[in-house]
C-alpha cells in the first residue's frame, strides 16, 4: 500500500519541480509555441480567405464566361442568319439573272428565227419572179418566133386595150 499512499517529502518534491518545470516551459516554451501556433493559424486563415477569394474570382470568372458564350452563341447565329440571308439573295439575283439571260437568248432566237424566214421568203419571191420571167420569155420567144405571130398579139393588145 505504500505505492498508492505517497509520503509528504515526495509530494512536495514533486510540486516543486512540476512549479519549476511550469516556470521554465512559460518562460522559454509557451512563448515559441503560441507564436508558432498564432502563426499557423494566421497562415490558415490567409489560406481560407484566399480560398475564398479564389472561389469569388472563379464564380466571377465562370459567369462572365458565360456571358461571353451567350454574346459569341448570338453573334455565331447573328452571323449564321446574314450568311444564310446573303445566299438566299445570291441565289436569287443569279436564279433573275438566268431566267433573264434565258428570255433574252430567246427573244434573240425568235428574231433571228423571223430574219431568217423573212430572208426565206424574199428569195424565193425572187426565185419565183426570175423563174416567171424565164418561163414567160421562153414562152414568149416560143410564140412570137415568126413576125406573123408578132402582129396578131399587137393587134389582140390593142383591141383589149379598147374595150377597156
Amino acid at each position: 500500500m505504500d505505492l498508492l499512499t505517497p509520503d509528504i517529502g515526495l509530494l512536495v518534491w514533486q510540486v516543486v519541480i512540476f512549479g519549476l518545470l511550469f516556470f521554465l516551459l512559460s518562460k522559454f516554451a509557451w512563448g515559441p509555441i503560441a507564436s508558432s501556433l498564432k502563426e499557423r493559424e494566421n497562415s490558415i486563415q490567409g489560406a481560407l480567405d484566399l480560398a475564398e477569394k479564389t472561389r469569388g474570382e472563379m464564380a466571377k470568372l465562370k459567369s462572365e464566361n458565360e456571358q461571353i458564350l451567350a454574346q459569341a452563341r448570338i453573334e455565331r447565329d447573328t452571323i449564321l442568319r446574314g450568311a444564310k440571308e446573303t445566299a438566299d439573295r445570291v441565289i436569287a439575283e443569279a436564279r433573275d439573272k438566268a431566267v433573264a439571260e434565258g428570255q433574252r437568248m430567246l427573244e434573240q432566237a425568235r428574231d433571228a428565227m423571223q430574219n431568217e424566214r423573212q430572208a426565206l421568203v424574199a428569195s424565193m419571191k425572187k426565185d419565183v419572179v426570175n423563174l416567171s420571167i424565164e418561163v414567160a420569155e421562153k414562152v414568149l420567144r416560143r410564140e412570137l418566133a415568126d413576125k406573123a405571130s408578132q402582129e396578131k398579139l399587137v393587134q389582140d393588145l390593142v383591141a383589149s386595150s379598147r374595150l377597156n
